[in-house]
């Protein structure tokens, strides 16, 4: 006897069992019931038809009846809904478009009806100009009317996938929007900390967003909808979208002996069968065991129905698999930004009593030095217990997708921090980094699990206890200009490693350390415990800091990002690609070029480092320039410079501040430390004097003098036990034979920070005056002829005349 089996619904699940059914079975008799007029297309590219980016309607059309009955020998009835099902008797009622009901009786029995958007039983919800979206006549309606012209303002009710994506099509296509979300943060797969980097794109773009706020009414206005918060506010809009969540399309199963749970989904089993075994059930109208906390879960997703379609074929013609479960693996585009999630969020983990710990990390997209590198947020969640990863986010502007995959791959096969730490992945400059950021996740995972590195959250940070705990800042001056953390105490982690500073923590306080990323206030953490200090390292830094600002209900792009602030009336215009450098190089290599130019002239610049958005404004406010624009865009920030004269003399005298710089060690460390201040004080403006003495000498020496003059037995000696050169420096602490060095200088080359030699160089290069004691050499038996060139000579009294003018004195 031939199978005869009736499918209810097509897209993406009942469209690929009729495929694979008929590819495994020639003889079988298949019949798929589909209540609208399209069997098979692509919903998830409807908001992008609406917002005019996907242009011609017909691709979204994936098949219809004839090529199904041509290709695959299926009938498909569209416009036939079916109303009835009884399973005993195995008979469905269905309702054709023609109105008279017919019935069809199986062998087997597949149901795919998916799901309808949510509409909640409020007042005036009926408005005509009240809309959901689910198929392609209702995109159809919507863009009719966006394309009228009359859709001037509209209200998303939803911060959902599909209210999100909804919002950013419409805002494509000039419509003022208001995102309504009752829930505190949009997303709810997202973590609220990464939600909030997504709330920031959305308000940069011009949307107003009302986060824990509900929709209470809609109030008619002639044409338009008056819409009504719980917070007594209001929202006029011409339009209504309303995206607050699906329920499963089984009303039709009502007293069919096919068992359904409290909300309407049908139970199935491992097998995907229902309480009838001829029948089976997939897509968004049943639940599946979630992957990480092993209970029943609604993962209405076109990946997970494509892959429940195949199973459900194979096991109707006689190839029993189990669906092993889903969880929840999902991207989308936030207008520039991508992000991306995998497994369970941290506040479900946490809801479901599983233990979590989480780990943030900001890589590059791929290698710093290779243009166009953008920077990445990575949230990692494990269970402590026995490192088994449980979740990840990761929020982007290019490679979201692929790092997101590999996470999931690894979740999928119970894989642990050592499998990210252990992964072999591809690698070039301009995909990724030698050091993968999955494998970086790994590895600070595991220095967490190893106890190398106490962690501290970030609310900490926010909510500092200032009786037990004390906030500690390790980046450098010139990043801390910029922004800081309240009641924090700013120790530069050089400084810090040099014992400067130190009187200044309480070691019967807590002390919570934090840097830019985590990497710094890592390094500043294994110091301050060997000291004997409890510390603790706040995880992913002050990069984290937009996530937790709460959003404001109306529109608040932050103004350093407005896009043009005065007109560009320059005719000389020179473009500065910086990408790819970090803080403070961009800086520095704007100072030198914007030396070149004429007053009046204006720098375009592209830079990628995301703390460049504000520490441009405060360089252009300290030397006088004019800041023209400055806005981000997928990941890259382009700023417009006019040069203005140099700050003149105020009416009471006050000039610009000089600095001087006293190098007198040889470490290595000292040494970039100096120069980076030096650069970076240079970049402002200041005029710098760094002035070398005793070992600091060993810092400007050449690499291979020739025709060094004679020494005597002890300026000899002198030459044997110092460092050759700038290249053979040592590092003050944990030097370790030079490999602690060598160790230094390749964790700066893979993050972009330039080496000492090319500090010293944009040095020089910078106008700063780099002057050898003349004392200090005679007595250390260094010879003029082997420091490098440029270098002036001088004594006490030279440096003594250039501190009498400088306003800030640093001894390194």
């Amino acid at each position: 006897m031939h199978k005869k089996i009736l499918i209810v619904g097509g897209v993406a699940g009942g469209a690929t069992v009729a495929a694979r059914l008929r590819r495994l079975d020639e003889e079988a008799q298949i019949i798929l019931f589909e209540r609208d007029a399209f069997v098979s297309f692509a919903n998830c590219g409807l908001p992008y038809y609406i917002g005019d980016v996907i242009k011609d309607r017909s691709q979204l059309v994936l098949q219809n009846p004839q090529k199904f009955k041509d290709r695959f020998n299926i009938d498909v009835r569209t416009q036939s809904e079916v109303v009835q099902v009884d399973a005993k008797s195995k008979i469905l009622t269905i309702k054709p478009a023609s109105g008279v009901p017919y019935t069809e009786n199986y062998t087997h029995l597949v149901l795919s009806p998916g799901a309808k958007p949510l509409v909640p039983p409020l007042p005036g919800v009926d408005h005509k100009r009240i809309l959901t979206l689910r198929n392609v006549p209702d995109s159809d309606r919507i863009k009719e009317l966006v394309d009228s012209g009359n859709i001037k303002n509209a209200t998303v009710i939803g911060g959902g996938f599909i209210g999100i994506e909804m919002a950013e099509n419409l805002a494509l296509r000039d419509v003022a929007v208001s995102l309504v979300e009752a829930a505190p943060h949009v997303l709810a797969t997202f973590d609220k900390e990464m939600a909030g980097f997504l709330e920031k794109e959305l308000a940069r773009a011009g949307l107003d967003l009302y986060l824990g706020k509900k929709a209470t009414a809609f109030l008619p206005e002639n044409e338009r909808i008056v819409v009504q918060l719980d917070s007594n506010e209001t929202i006029t809009s011409d339009l209504v979208i309303l995206a607050i969540g699906i329920q499963p399309e089984t009303k039709f199963l009502k007293d069919s002996g096919i068992d359904r749970d409290e909300r309407g989904f049908i139970k199935v089993n491992e097998h995907l069968q229902t309480n009838h075994p001829e029948v089976y059930a997939l897509g968004d109208a049943i639940k599946v065991d979630h992957l990480v906390y092993n209970q029943p879960a609604s993962i209405p997703l076109a990946g997970p129905a494509n892959r429940q379609g195949r199973l459900v074929a194979n096991n109707i013609c006689g190839k029993p698999q189990a669906f092993i479960g889903a969880m929840g693996t999902a991207i989308l585009q936030v207008f520039d930004l991508n992000a991306a999630c995998t497994g369970s969020s941290e506040q479900v983990l946490i809801a479901h009593d599983i233990p979590t710990q989480s780990l943030y990390i900001h890589p590059n997209s791929h290698a710093g030095y290779y243009p166009g590198s953008t920077p990445l947020t990575i949230k990692v969640i494990y269970n402590p217990t026995d490192e088994r990863i449980l979740g990840a986010q990761v929020l982007g502007y290019e490679a979201v997708d692929k790092f997101i995959d590999v996470i999931a791959s690894v979740i999928h096969f119970k894989g642990t921090l050592h499998d990210l730490a252990d992964l072999e992945l591809s690698y070039a400059p301009p995909f990724s980094s030698a050091k993968s950021p999955i494998n970086m996740a790994g590895f600070v995972g595991l220095n967490i699990s190893e106890k190398l590195m106490p962690v501290a959250r970030f609310e900490e940070a926010l909510n500092l206890n200032q009786t037990s705990q004390q906030l500690l800042d390790v980046r450098d001056d010139i990043e801390v200009a910029n922004k800081k953390l309240e009641h924090s105490i700013h120790i530069p982690l050089n400084d810090l490693r040099n014992g400067r500073g130190l009187d200044k923590l309480d070691k019967t306080k807590e002390i919570l350390v934090y840097c830019a990323v985590g990497v710094r206030g890592y390094m500043a953490t294994r110091y301050l415990l060997a000291k004997g200090y409890n510390a603790r390292n706040i995880l992913g830094g002050i990069k984290l800091e937009p996530g937790f600002s709460q959003t404001s209900s109306k529109n608040h792009a932050d103004k350093a990002t407005a896009s043009v602030v005065t007109p560009l009336m320059s005719d000389k215009v020179v473009e500065l690609n910086l990408t790819g450098l970090q803080c403070p190089g961009p800086l520095m290599e704007l100072k030198k070029q914007i030396d070149k130019v004429e007053v009046g002239a204006v720098l375009q610049v592209q830079v990628s480092d995301p703390g460049f958005l504000h520490d441009v404004k405060g360089w252009c406010d300290s030397t006088g320039n004019e800041l023209l624009s400055v806005n981000s865009s997928k990941g890259i920030i382009h700023a417009q410079i006019r040069k203005n004269p140099p700050k003149a003399e105020s009416a009471l005298g006050v000039k610009l501040e000089d600095q001087t710089i006293v190098v007198f060690s040889n470490d290595l460390d000292k040494a970039i430390a100096a120069f980076i201040i030096a650069n970076g004080a240079a970049a402002m403006g200041k005029k710098v004097s760094l002035f070398f003495t005793f070992w600091g000498l060993s810092v400007i020496k050449k690499t291979n003098p020739s025709h060094v003059g004679k020494k005597n037995f002890m300026e000899k000696m002198f030459t044997m036990m110092l460092p050759k050169h700038s290249g053979k420096l040592p590092i003050s602490k944990m030097n370790m034979g030079g490999l602690g060095a060598k160790m230094i200088r390749a964790v700066m080359k893979e993050k972009s920070v330039i080496s000492l030699e090319e500090l010293m160089q944009q040095a020089q290069e910078n106008g700063i005056e780099m002057i050898a004691c003349t004392m200090s050499m005679d007595v250390m038996g260094v010879k003029a002829e082997e420091l490098i060139d440029g270098i002036s000579l001088g004594g006490v009294g030279y440096y003594l005349n250039k501190a009498e003018t400088a306003n800030k004195n640093l001894f390194i």
